[in-house]
């Protein structure tokens, strides 16, 4: 393999080439079976699923398990049948296994070039403006390569001159064996418009499938070529742009740099029913102890806090409940006792006795830059609580999170959502590395 480019300098300086504006999309192939297959080379020939929180639905499939007629968001127990007759591997989910190659994907990407828009956690649109028409597609294969030879992650390049496009593209390249496609330079693209469905056109969901069908429109081609007067007309401004994008012309900018969160929620469905105080307020203490690293780790600071409660609305025979409570803390704070303190607070103020709680949640909000937050009354005791925590935060992102926590998280925590799949892998353990045999 030649050596990555990574570099434009040398060719922004060739004045001979005409630089047209190229948006590359890459999408990593059914990333989290990805994710397990690279910890488990034993299941990368085999059909594997991944499932949702307390094992739901199907939320990744790999192809062998496309091909056996395993459907997208299939709740799991009504796929079981098929699972077991054609041995599917099946997983829980493990997102923080998945955040963690998601950032070294990232990473790797950024290394061809910095303007990139992390789009998701499997997919990222990056500019190749800097490329030559002719060269564009070579580098998209280089960039696939690399990924896969640095993270292990097979993933699928679509290149165009629009965001939109280049989503059409990336559909077109996930079906072929080399993973890239690149529109540039293609003068006349409605042939393969044509093989779009308009639901499967980004942008476009049910509501706005409905009315283009309700219209005769069917396809990307169709909609490339409607009146600009007639969607105006008749749709809105969005449609509008997705039209314009689908003709070649760039309305939608590369989001190269991400605002900060205004708010962090965190909440889960429980693994079973929670009916006494105790493991409510376990529950609840784990969830404002991620929700304070989350925004430590953004150098933020919140407010407010909410927290809620609720009651499965289909088990009526037990009773439906809900309710949550709003308040404010005297200075704002990313600190997880005095996050956690106010949360049991309010737990003790809205829980009630004689109900089975199906799902509970912490919500930091009115947030803003720890810096913009400092007043007149920090003291030396705010500097050692934030030492305290950096300390933690540290801990817990080398050795695994929880390793450091607080006596109100509790210790078997039997509310957790269920995860009978789960593989256990975790990237801060290094007995988790897959090991080679000698024979």
């Amino acid at each position: 393999m030649r050596k990555p480019i990574f570099l434009f300098g040398e060719l922004s300086l060739m004045s001979s080439i005409q630089y047209t504006k190229k948006i590359a999309l890459i999408d990593c192939n059914a990333f989290y079976v990805s994710c397990e297959r690279l910890f488990n080379p034993k299941i990368r020939k085999k059909p594997v699923v991944v499932l949702s929180n307390n094992d739901g639905c199907i939320i990744s499939r790999s192809n062998e398990a496309k091909s056996l007629g395993i459907k997208m968001g299939e709740p799991y127990f009504k796929a079981k049948e098929i699972i077991v007759k054609n041995k599917v591997q099946v997983f829980s989910s493990n997102y923080s296994l998945y955040g963690d190659i998601s950032r070294r994907v990232m990473r790797t990407l950024k290394r061809f070039n910095s303007d990139i828009e992390v789009y998701s956690i499997d997919e990222a649109f990056l500019d190749l403006s800097n490329f030559s028409d002719e060269e564009v597609e070579n580098v998209g294969h280089e960039i696939r390569s690399v990924v896969l030879q640095w993270t292990g992650i097979p993933t699928s390049i679509g290149i165009a001159k629009t965001k939109t496009l280049s989503k059409v593209a990336n559909h077109i390249a996930k079906k072929k064996k080399s993973g890239v496609t690149s529109l540039i330079g293609i003068e006349n693209i409605d042939p393969i418009l044509e093989k779009v469905e308009i639901n499967d056109v980004w942008g476009v969901g049910r509501q706005l499938t409905k009315f283009f069908h309700k219209n005769g429109i069917y396809n990307a081609r169709q909609l490339k070529n409607k009146s600009n007067t007639w969607i105006k007309k008749n749709s809105n401004v969005l449609s509008s742009r997705t039209a314009m994008e689908l003709k070649g012309i760039s309305c939608i900018d590369l989001e190269t740099t991400s605002s900060k969160r205004k708010s962090c929620v965190v909440s889960r469905s429980f693994g079973k029913r929670v009916e006494n105080f105790q493991e409510l307020k376990e529950a609840i203490a784990n969830y404002c102890l991620n929700a304070s690293e989350k925004i430590r780790s953004e150098s933020l600071v919140a407010k407010s806090i909410t927290i809620f409660i609720r009651t499965s609305p289909f088990q009526n025979q037990y009773g439906y409940y809900s309710n949550s409570k709003t308040i404010d803390f005297p200075i704002a704070t990313n600190n997880s006792i005095e996050v956690v303190k106010a949360a049991i607070l309010i737990l003790e103020n809205i829980f009630k006795n004689g109900y089975r709680y199906q799902k509970a949640g912490v919500l930091l909000s009115n947030l803003s830059d720890v810096n913009d937050a400092k007043n007149l009354f920090s003291s030396e005791r705010d500097e050692k609580i934030n030492s305290l925590m950096r300390s933690i935060d540290n801990t817990n992102y080398r050795y695994g999170r929880a390793t450091l926590s607080l006596a109100s998280a509790g210790v078997h925590k039997k509310w957790n959502t269920k995860k009978q799949y789960f593989s256990k892998i975790d990237t801060a353990d290094f007995y988790c590395l897959p090991s080679i045999k000698a024979h």
